[in-house]
């Protein structure tokens, strides 16, 4: 499978259908050669190498899936993440591969397949963690502390469920910025907890909280569902993808996949116990 990174404004007409409101078919794409993918820059659910490739486990899956459905060259664009919607719904890209958790905000603006993944909370901290931060819940009790999450992120929605004031939260615009933003101007930074994992590898002077509570919001304890975006629109072509992602979920490649990323064969399970019905209706 040939992935391919292009930023050309006529490469992203072709594969998005700019400027036209029809819905984009599997025959048009097939017919290009080529379809147009998005992620964010966030290991490990998506991110380009540096040989131009994309890797992580929603291009993973996706190339796989494509290669199914007769689709040999994918051309990723990497946007921030607060922009995947946004550029969808503008057209920019056929889907979004980034993991992006399901939830009913986001259903009411675009479709979500079935579950790809299902992954927790966590915290990044300085090291020592000084403030002995074990939950979300714990920034809501101190008003002095403040906690970083990255733009369009719904790590903001949990943090607020558990009582964080808006005060509190410093807004930053990539998942990258995180280490250095906790050393310099926050108390913690709030991301999943593969996000935070990935961080601590490659920085020094911060750790991850462990061990770690997910926050309980309505109840229950928070769990992310990760799923590809399409266009409403493009229904032919989300349900063409969803029903190869489906049959791939069942296969050991995709385990392999998965588990490479660190995903365990619990949270494997966890996601295809799950439907998008469900989860775009919030249970």
């Amino acid at each position: 499978m040939k992935t391919v990174i292009r930023y050309g404004i006529a490469a992203l007409a072709l594969a998005a259908g700019i400027g036209s409101a029809q819905a984009l078919t599997l025959d048009e794409v097939k017919s290009a050669g080529y379809i147009q993918a998005a992620t964010a820059n966030e290991v490990p659910y998506g991110y380009m190498k540096e040989d131009g490739s994309a890797a992580g486990i929603g291009p993973d899956v996706a190339i796989a899936v494509l290669k199914r459905m007769g689709i040999n060259e994918v051309n990723w664009t990497v946007t921030p993440f607060g922009t995947l919607i946004p550029g969808l719904k503008a057209r920019r890209f056929a889907f979004a591969a980034a993991e992006q958790n399901i939830s009913p905000e986001r259903c009411k603006q675009v479709s979500f397949t079935e579950p790809n993944s299902s992954y927790g909370e966590g915290l990044l901290v300085k090291k020592g963690n000084p403030k002995k931060l074990t939950t979300y819940a714990d920034i809501a009790k101190d008003p002095s502390l403040k906690v970083a999450v990255v733009s369009g992120a719904n790590n903001i929605d949990f943090l607020r469920a558990v009582g964080v004031k808006d005060s509190q939260i410093v807004i930053i615009q990539a998942n990258a910025d995180a280490p250095s933003t906790v050393q310099s101007r926050v108390d913690a930074y709030a991301a999943t907890e593969l996000t935070v994992s990935k961080l601590v590898e490659g920085s020094q002077g911060v750790e991850q909280v462990k061990p770690f509570t997910d926050p309980v919001v309505d109840g229950k304890p928070v769990r992310n569902y990760g799923g590809f975006a399409f266009r409403p629109e493009d229904k032919e072509l989300h349900d063409a993808f969803n029903k190869e992602l489906v049959d791939f979920r069942k296969t050991e490649d995709y385990q392999k996949i998965l588990m490479s990323y660190g995903l365990s064969a619990e949270s494997i399970k966890a996601a295809a116990a799950k439907n998008v019905a469900d989860l775009c209706a919030g249970k």
